[in-house]
This record gives C-alpha cells, sequence and structure tokens, in this order.
C-alpha cells in the first residue's frame, strides 16, 4: 500500500549507529518526525498492528477529542501524537508532501496512537472552521526484527497516579458524603482508567477555587486550579493529611460541606448562561464566532458538566475558571463551616454580562486565545473584584 499527502514539516533523525548494521549491508533503523494538519492525514493507514484495540468510549478518549475540538492551537504540542511502522518514507519539499509504503501490514501500519487517529478521522469535521489543528507523526522504518518488543514498550500503562492512591485510603470520603445524593455523583470516576465522564481530580480544581483558608482575598488567585490539577490534588490530600487527627474539622473541603452542592449548581448555571450574558453585553454580538467556543453542529448537543442542561455552545475552560472563582467573593467562614455572604446566582444574573464579557475581550487583547485567559492572575483579580464591589456596594444600599 502506498499513501500520499501533506505534511506542514519534515525531519529525518539519522540513526546513531550508522547507515547500516554493523554485522550486514542491511539499512539500520531510521527515524522521521512529521507534523502534519489533522485534515490532511489519510483516513486508510493500516492499524493491525495496534495491540491496542481503540475504545473510543473511555475518558482517554473523551481527552483525545476535546483537544481536537478546542481552538487552541496546542493539540500537537499536548497529544502524543501517532507511532508508525513503514517499509518506506520518500519526502517532496517542492510539494510539502511525503510518501509512505507500507509493505506488510502484520509489521507495517500504527504501533501507538490508535485512540489518536481514530479520534481525528471521526471528528475532525466537527471542529470549527477557522479551528487548525495539527499532529506529529512518528515514523520507523527497518524495525520488523524488533517490531514485537517496539509495540510493547511503546503501549506500556501509566503508573498508578495519586488519586488512585487516594481512593484506596478513602480520603475522597469528605467529598462523597456531601455529594452522594446528586445526579453527577455516578458519574465522577475516583478510580483510575473508569470510564466516567467526570474525573476526581475536576472536582477537586473546582473546590480549590472556593478554599478561603488558602486564598482569603484576591492578594492571591487560584489560577493553579487552570493550569495544573496535580498541584490541586496535591493540596487537597495535605489539607487531608494534615487534619487526620482531628477528624478533618479544620479541613477548608469538609468546611465546604455547607455550599459544596451549591458550587457545582453554580459552574453548570454559569456555564449555561455564557452566551445568554454574551448577548446582553454586546447585542450584536456572536458568541458562538468567539475563538475557542464551540457551537452545536449536525446531530451533536452539549450538556453542562454535572446537570446536563442542554446547550447550544461550549465555552472553553479559560473562560468558565476565572468567572467561577470570583464568586469566591461571596464565601466567609461561619461557626466552623464556609456560607454565602449572598446569593451567587443572583449575582450571575446582575453582573454575569460584565463578567462573560470582560472575558471575551481578555482574551481578545491576548491574541484570542482562551488559555491564557485562564492563566492570566490579573483577570482573575479583576472579576473577583467585581463581585466584590457588587457586594459591597449593595451592603451600603
Amino acid at each position: 500500500m502506498i499513501i500520499k499527502f501533506k505534511v506542514t514539516s519534515f525531519r529525518q533523525i539519522p540513526n546513531p549507529y550508522g547507515l547500516f548494521k554493523d554485522d550486514s549491508k542491511q539499512k539500520s533503523p531510521e527515524m522521521f518526525i512529521v507534523i502534519a494538519n489533522v485534515d490532511d492525514i489519510p483516513d486508510k493507514i493500516p492499524t493491525k498492528t495496534n495491540p491496542r484495540e481503540q475504545n473510543m468510549r473511555t475518558k482517554v478518549a473523551a481527552k483525545i477529542r476535546e483537544g481536537l475540538l478546542t481552538n487552541n492551537s496546542s493539540f500537537y504540542l499536548l497529544n502524543r501524537g501517532i507511532l508508525m511502522s513503514v517499509k518506506e518514507v520518500k519526502y517532496d519539499p517542492n510539494k510539502s508532501e511525503i510518501t509512505l509504503i507500507f509493505e506488510n501490514e502484520s509489521v507495517h501500519g500504527i504501533v501507538d496512537g490508535g485512540h489518536t487517529y481514530r479520534t481525528i478521522i471521526e471528528n475532525r469535521q466537527r471542529k470549527a472552521e477557522d479551528n487548525k489543528q495539527y499532529v506529529k507523526l512518528e515514523i520507523l522504518t527497518g524495525i520488523e526484527d524488533i517490531f514485537e518488543d517496539l509495540a510493547a514498550a511503546r503501549n506500556q500503562s501509566v503508573p498508578v497516579d495519586d488519586t488512585a492512591i487516594a481512593e484506596l485510603k478513602n480520603k475522597f470520603d469528605i467529598i462523597k458524603n456531601i455529594i452522594k445524593d446528586e445526579p453527577f455523583f455516578e458519574n465522577i470516576a475516583f478510580k483510575e482508567n473508569e470510564d466516567k465522564p467526570i474525573e476526581i481530580d475536576e472536582i477537586i480544581t473546582i473546590l480549590h477555587m472556593f478554599n478561603i483558608d488558602k486564598y482569603g482575598d484576591m492578594e492571591r488567585m487560584p489560577v493553579s486550579a487552570y493550569s495544573s490539577k496535580s498541584s490541586c490534588v496535591k493540596d487537597y490530600l495535605e489539607a487531608y493529611d494534615k487534619n487526620a487527627a482531628t477528624n478533618q474539622v479544620n479541613n477548608p473541603y469538609y468546611k465546604m460541606k455547607t455550599i459544596m452542592v451549591d458550587i457545582f449548581k453554580l459552574y453548570d448555571y454559569v456555564e449555561s448562561g455564557m452566551a445568554k450574558k454574551y448577548r446582553e453585553y454586546n447585542n450584536s454580538g456572536q458568541y458562538g464566532r468567539i475563538k475557542g467556543v464551540e457551537i452545536v453542529r449536525n446531530e451533536i448537543r452539549f450538556e453542562t458538566k454535572f446537570y446536563k442542561q442542554p446547550m447550544d455552545y461550549k465555552s472553553p475552560k479559560g473562560f468558565l475558571y476565572p468567572i467561577i472563582n470570583a464568586f469566591r467573593a461571596l464565601v466567609k467562614e461561619e461557626n466552623g463551616f464556609y456560607q454565602w455572604k449572598d446569593n451567587p446566582f443572583s449575582y450571575f444574573d446582575e453582573i454575569g454580562k460584565n463578567l462573560v464579557g470582560e472575558t471575551v475581550e481578555r482574551s481578545r487583547t491576548l491574541g484570542n486565545n482562551p488559555n491564557a485567559v485562564g492563566k492570566d492572575t490579573g483577570h482573575w483579580k479583576q472579576l473577583y473584584q467585581s463581585v466584590l464591589t457588587h457586594y459591597l456596594l449593595k451592603q451600603i444600599k
């Protein structure tokens, strides 16, 4: 089988042991690194060589799909890419085109990255027109003799992570006991590799933004909730271990007991109201045309993260997290538990258009980059200040 397609960049990596094997005249294995637009990836690359079946309903597949459809120009960086074994590679620099020759499908084809390949083929038509995404291809030749070892080595499972160990030690019981009656509880993956849409570390990052023991004012912003899930999980586990001897009564996540369910309801309330609030901010604005925002296409429908309310638009986390964090300005501690100073839902009704509008404008000043907004400490402070000011003005009145 011979396949040709356009590529964006092509690089041949010389074999450090030389062009030919020492014990024969046979060519040494060679490596080629290619970056290609996902729209140019052929749909007939052999996949029999991949030792893993592609279960496209897993959370791994969902993450790859989300990365492909999210317009942040980072798919080729955040994804491991696709590893292929081929008989021969040819490159035409004048046409920016490569030719791949697959001679024997038992050793030539995709070795690793099958989920990425299937996700691209099945979902690239769903991308927004201005969403250009690229994928890295690692192409190897001359590895027929070590093919089985290569396939086994490149498909090793990931090690057990902190959340898996924490689940075994019941360290998430604080959260479980509070939200066990909520309809989304059964959709949370507390264990590693559970095929469920909500990961426990996502739950923790959202709660992390309301930890007023650690972020009691606007001097420090919990931007790590967006930029580093692992640090949020570490913070949660440290708080748990620190308060183990006192039955968790001083644990900030335990003190969220009275507002925790509201936090997840608030997340959905904001998520479902983003487009409406943007239209209130800009009557002629089209939310679906903002970079990073996904719009319903064909039979695909969006739902809010927790309570599955229907939506026509899906907002990037870089927009949602700074807005959600702003409502931390309405949290206080009273009698050992966190309480709302005022109703956060009514605040979103009243000033949500400003929070959403300012977030979109900030993205534009940063090059239409929702990811940069999610990491912009100054913007987080600005929205927090907006909610706090609105609260203080209401108190004066």
